[in-house]
Parts: C-alpha cells; sequence; structure tokens
C-alpha cells in the first residue's frame, strides 16, 4: 500500500508540473509574439510588465528575463531621448543579468548583454565610442565562442564589425564575412528544441549583407 501511494504521489507531482509547464509555455508564447510586433513604447512597456510577472511567478526560467531585456532594448532603439534611451538600456541589462543568474552559460543572454552595449555607443559615439564598442565587441566574442551556431550573436558581431568599419572608412571584408557565417546558420537551424527560443536577427543580419559584394 504504501508503495501504491508514492507511485499515486509522483503521478500527481508529474501531472502538475506538465500543465505548469504547459500553461508557462503559453503565456511566454503569447507576449513573446507581442513583444516582436510591438512598435510602440506603449506596446513594449505591456509586453515587459507580463514577462516581469511570469519572471516572479517562474522563478527558475530564463527566458521572461530574455524577453523583458529584448524589449528594453527595442524600446531604447526607439526612443530619440538620450537619458531615456540609457534608462531602458539599464533596465535591459539588469534583466540580462537576472537571466544569467539562472543560464550562466546561454549564449543568447550573452549576446543580448553585447546588444546592450552597442546601443549605448549610439546615445553618443564621439564620446562612448572607444569603450562601449570594445565592450561590446568582446561580449559578443564570448557569446559566439559559447556557441558557434548562435546566429544572433553572428548577426549582432557583423553588424558591430559594419559600424566600426565605416567608422573608420575601411572595407566591411569582415563584418561581411561575419554576416555571412550568420547567414548560412539561419538558413540551416532546425526547430530549436525548446520554443522559446529566440528567432529574430534574420532580416537585422539581411541589412549588413546588403553592404557586400
Amino acid at each position: 500500500m504504501k508503495t501504491i501511494n508514492i507511485l499515486l504521489f509522483m503521478m500527481i507531482i508529474s501531472v502538475t508540473s506538465w500543465a505548469n509547464d504547459e500553461k508557462y509555455l503559453a503565456q511566454m508564447g503569447k507576449y513573446v509574439q507581442a513583444v516582436y510586433a510591438a512598435k510602440t513604447s506603449d506596446e513594449f512597456q505591456s509586453a515587459i510588465n507580463a514577462f516581469d510577472r511570469i519572471a516572479s511567478a517562474e522563478k527558475s526560467k530564463w527566458e521572461p528575463y530574455y524577453y523583458s531585456a529584448y524589449g528594453y532594448i527595442m524600446m531604447a532603439i526607439h526612443e530619440k531621448d538620450a537619458a531615456k534611451k540609457d534608462s531602458f538600456l539599464d533596465l535591459g541589462l539588469k534583466s540580462v543579468e537576472k537571466g544569467k543568474e539562472l543560464a550562466p552559460n546561454e549564449s543568447e543572454l550573452v549576446a543580448l548583454e553585447g546588444f546592450v552595449h552597442m546601443i549605448r555607443v549610439t546615445v553618443d559615439p564621439a564620446t562612448r565610442g572607444q569603450k562601449y564598442s570594445g565592450l561590446a565587441m568582446q561580449t559578443f566574442g564570448k557569446a559566439v565562442g559559447m556557441d558557434k551556431n548562435n546566429p544572433r550573436a553572428l548577426a549582432l558581431l557583423a553588424q558591430m564589425q559594419l559600424g566600426m568599419a565605416r567608422f573608420f572608412n575601411q572595407p566591411p571584408a569582415e563584418a561581411c564575412e561575419t554576416a555571412r557565417k550568420a547567414a548560412t546558420v539561419f538558413d540551416s537551424t532546425t526547430e530549436p528544441t525548446n520554443p522559446l527560443a529566440p528567432r529574430w536577427g534574420k532580416e537585422m543580419n539581411l541589412e549588413v549583407l546588403q553592404n557586400c559584394k
């Protein structure tokens, strides 16, 4: 009888866990689509708020922090006011750091960290270029080192390389090589095992490739 009770208990735990995972995936999927489709600050903030609520409930999941950070980066890109742009990037980096606490070896989070540094440059290229360009390149390199088949890490690295080539009035050969690698990975990537895996970046990479012969 004791063995039967233990088996029943284990079955209940298993079913409950499955149900919770299904709910988590459904909620996350809804807001991932929302943050990808967002166009205004209010739309981005609404999705971010949802991710933050999910993160509070799902304390072992890194994906809510990832998409919260992604939303803040997109808000920063759309924002013209320098102070507000920096504020959004600060919040994005905070979300990245929380995600890294749960998944320190996740290349996607490290790539997003580099994305924050890259957008910092755009706030004031003259005074920030040297510091944050270096940080961005270093972080993208780390992300690629963690996963050479992370197309977003490659695409972001290519964009940073293109920006530096333009700044120094040099040909974009290095950026084009990296962008071509990213394109190959984008085109050959199979359906990820994680349904919440990031799917953005291909259009960004195509913009770099437009500068290549």
